[in-house]
């Protein structure tokens, strides 16, 4: 566990909401204290960023309308019964410094970010910002880590792939290239990625030629829907075994009827409540971090994707909780 410079396990829980109302106080993730990096086991943070985005934007608002959204969340899951605040110390860490009229040097700055956040102990879990910020969220948690040594696997649940190679001429940074970068670099081993959900027509019918090519397993919407959540699950918890793992959400891969909210939306997707399904059955995964991405809240007034968001970043919360929990004794 991280030191706690005096503050303890219950030091680091929710506002309680039969004390003051959900509407009231300064909204944090979760309702939790705001905290350093080095206080907590988990840093819940925000990437408010839309500069890789190549259709609609407002991704830069997602973490502001999660953190609203997130003070509906509660202590305990009802299946699972995990309270992770009661298994690890939880804070929100603040946002990551960005730029909105400097795209290379924010990922610079953001990268910075989360190499404090891995060096002071931590594990992030993200509130985005487009897709684009896993890649920088990546080089501060694997690059030059003496403790992984290398590439790790991910989980990517998402309604598109994001391994394209260049947009618009030779811009090789927007929100659908984040992966194959990350490949690239020696962040990801695309042996032990699995993509999941995917659907829609493509631009182009080599659009999945590089993640094929590379040895991403891809699994579209319609694999998904045959073959059933706890199995396609199943296969993904076996191609990342236990080593270290990376959980990339996009909210995208929930149909737009339900998560309305985000900047290309594909109809076809999985319902919100098979998306909990999913992110439960990665229990077990040693995770490194974790993100959720997509969220745009000026497409959606009604909050019900911001909501979305922080119920997802909760389900996530308490599978990568248990998972600490489990690895430290």
């Amino acid at each position: 566990m991280n030191p706690t410079n005096g503050r303890t396990l219950a030091d680091f829980q929710p506002v309680d909401s039969g004390t003051t109302p959900r509407y009231a106080a300064i909204p944090t993730f979760m309702r939790l204290p705001m905290a350093s990096p080095e206080e907590v086991d988990i840093a819940l943070v925000g990437v408010p960023f839309d500069g890789g985005t190549t259709n609609r934007a407002g991704t830069r608002h997602g973490p502001r309308e999660i953190r609203n959204q997130s003070s509906l969340t509660r202590r305990v899951h009802h299946v699972s019964g995990i309270s992770p605040y009661d298994l690890v110390k939880v804070g929100d860490c603040g946002d990551a410094p960005v730029n909105p009229i400097d795209l290379m040097g924010c990922l610079d700055a953001i990268t910075d970010f989360y190499t404090g956040i891995r060096k002071a102990g931590a594990t992030p879990l993200t509130a985005g910002g487009d897709h684009l910020i896993s890649l920088p969220i990546l080089r501060g948690l694997v690059k030059d880590n003496p403790v992984l040594g290398g590439p790790v696997g991910m989980i990517h649940l998402d309604a598109h792939s994001d391994t394209y190679d260049t947009f618009f001429g030779d811009h090789r940074y927007t929100h659908g290239t984040p992966f194959r970068r990350a490949i690239e670099e020696g962040l990801l081993d695309p042996k032990r990625v699995i993509q999941i959900g995917l659907r829609g027509a493509i631009s182009d019918a080599a659009n999945y030629d590089y993640a094929r090519s590379v040895g991403i397993r891809i699994v579209f919407i319609e694999e998904l829907v045959a073959r059933g959540i706890e199995d396609v699950m199943a296969e993904a918890r076996e191609r990342v075994g236990d080593r270290p793992t990376y959980v990339s959400f996009d909210i995208d891969i929930i149909d737009p009827s339900q998560a309305p909210g985000t900047g290309t939306p594909e109809i076809g997707g999985v319902t919100t409540r098979e998306a909990q399904q999913m992110v439960r059955l990665l229990q077990g995964v040693n995770m490194i971090g974790a993100d959720v991405v997509e969220v745009s809240p000026p497409f959606d007034p009604s909050g019900l994707t911001a909501l979305t968001g922080a119920t997802i970043m909760f389900e996530l919360l308490c599978v990568l909780a248990d998972s600490l929990a489990s690895r430290r004794g």
